[in-house]
């Protein structure tokens, strides 16, 4: 199993999610971040100049089988991709274990339904 975390532009994220659920992933969190970029600048509007170099994202965190780590990841990055900087990072990180809090499942079985699959 593993953890996949895709820190990614807010306008892209209805993009992303439709590209998960296109490939199967169904189930995923997301959270509202602000992030620190490499880019330090300042914008001037109407006179007033503000600080640029904090940026609003998205987070999205998905655990997935083994089996769906490469699609998953392809989803993301096709459906998060602009071309320009800033377009945002993925992160892989190996789970451990898994458990199904209603009923006790551990392992893959706790990330999917079985019965779906008959």
């Amino acid at each position: 199993m593993k953890k996949i975390e895709a820190i990614i532009r807010r306008t892209k994220f209805e993009e992303v999610k439709e590209a998960l659920i296109a490939a199967d992933i169904e189930w995923f969190s997301y959270y509202d971040v602000r992030g620190e970029g490499k880019m330090r600048q300042a914008r001037i509007y109407r006179g007033v100049m503000y600080d640029t170099s904090s940026i609003e994202r998205v987070l999205v965190s998905i655990v997935v089988r083994e089996k769906n780590v490469e699609k998953t990841i392809r989803a993301v990055q096709k459906a998060a991709r602009t071309g320009e900087i800033g377009d945002g990072r993925i992160f892989v990180i190996p789970i451990d274990d898994a458990i199904r809090i209603r009923t006790g499942e551990r392992g893959d079985i706790a990330l999917y339904n079985a019965e779906q699959e008959k």
